[in-house]
């Protein structure tokens, strides 16, 4: 530990590096259920899906009027109406009632708007010449059976589970939730009231519910305390979970303890990210397992949880991760950054304009309560002026 500690981080892996040998190590778990289409809102797909029929199944009426043979209306107008039995079943020489939606009925092939005829004596006085399909909406008009609807991988919506509904599915194949255990660490954490030099647990919580909202089922684990043995058999007992996320003991302190437990029991592969805050965070593999260890830090926890937990969870179900809802603002302050280092500024939206919350601090959880969004200072860049334009990440 003492050579550890005075070393301090081997290496600082840039971002953009350490997603890319993260996402090496995250293979989609491959396994899929049959749900219904009521209960797959936000599920991935696990196959392409297709189109079983027509929509709509028959040709419609388009509009309130009448269903007619075009034939029967060539050369009507508003000064020489023809005029045509009004009549239940449609044929030659008849007009039949129909409202919008409704099915056309055999033996007509168009449709007369209401508003260009006139009730005369039982028959109807048609005002106007129509071709045939006129104000009709043929069957499959809006989609037709066989058409590919979604790809394997999409992420469902409700509008989604309409659409499949109505095209005759009535369950979907999804991809399993990946299964996600997520294990606090720290001797001095408590789920009550603290004592002198205790903190309560909530990092653990935050990631856990987080996981649930992206789309993984979690397993929130009790805290486990900074000991070697009972940290490598708490990583090694949920290794058949699909990632096993642990929050603090990332750093290089003396009761730092899991970068060194999981190259004991495993491999860790990057310890140190070039991010701010987060950049204790590291990751490795036991058993085949990904293991993402997170920083105890709050805020530090947030920041890894969402830029590397986050698409592990799609890139387990075999898709993408959706992008980060965005927003365009006005920077009130300057912000400053480290060059190399990709910084997440915390800010609070007002009326188009972006105020930085706090520009340090990775321990205090509210300024992340505070704040709608980060703004992300790429490596690159080392000062962002005030009234720059600049574009603001909306967690969930």
């Amino acid at each position: 530990m003492t050579d550890r500690q005075d070393a301090g981080f081997r290496e600082h892996t840039p971002l953009s590096e350490a997603l890319i040998r993260f996402g090496e190590q995250v293979s989609p778990h491959g396994r899929a259920e049959a749900v219904p289409v009521t209960e797959a809102d936000e599920r991935w797909l696990a196959a392409a899906l297709t189109a079983r029929r027509d929509v709509p199944g028959e040709a419609r009426a388009a509009m309130d009027g009448y269903a007619v043979l075009a034939e029967d209306t060539l050369g009507a107008s508003e000064r020489a109406p023809v005029v045509l039995d009004r009549n239940d079943r449609a044929g030659q020489g008849r007009a039949t009632p129909v409202h919008t939606g409704s099915e056309l009925p055999s033996g007509a092939d168009a449709v007369v708007k209401v508003e260009r005829t006139d009730d005369r004596d039982g028959d109807v006085a048609v005002r106007a010449t129509v071709a045939p399909g006129e104000n009709v909406a043929p069957a499959g008009e809006d989609v037709a059976a066989g058409t590919d609807l979604f790809s394997a991988g999409h992420r469902l919506t409700p509008a989604d589970l309409a659409v499949a509904k109505s095209t005759g599915h009535r369950q979907l194949t999804v991809a399993e939730r990946p299964r996600v255990s997520v294990v606090p660490t720290g001797e001095e954490l408590v789920e009550d009231d603290p004592g002198p030099g205790q903190t309560v647990e909530t990092n653990a919580l935050m990631v856990s519910r987080l996981a649930e909202r992206w789309g993984g089922t979690a397993t929130y684990r009790d805290v486990v305390t900074d000991d070697v043995d009972a940290l490598g058999d708490a990583i090694e007992r949920d290794t058949d979970h699909d990632v096993v996320v642990t929050t603090g003991g990332s750093s290089v302190g003396e009761r730092d303890l899991l970068p060194e437990v999981v190259d004991d029991r495993g491999e860790m592969r990057v310890h140190g990210v070039a991010i701010k805050p987060g950049h204790p965070l590291g990751f490795g593999v036991v058993d085949e397992t990904p293991i993402l260890v997170l920083p105890g830090y709050p805020v530090s926890c947030l920041v890894g949880a969402v830029s590397f937990l986050r698409p592990a969870i799609a890139w387990l179900a075999g898709a993408e991760p959706d992008p980060l809802a965005e927003t365009a603002a006005t920077l009130t302050e300057r912000i400053h950054s480290d060059l190399g280092t990709t910084q997440f500024v915390r800010v609070s939206l007002d009326d188009g304009d972006a105020t930085p919350v706090r520009a340090s601090g990775a321990g205090v959880l509210s300024s992340a309560v505070e704040a709608d969004g980060w703004v992300v200072v790429g490596p690159e860049t080392e000062v962002l002026d005030v009234d720059a334009t600049v574009t603001v990440e909306r967690w969930p």
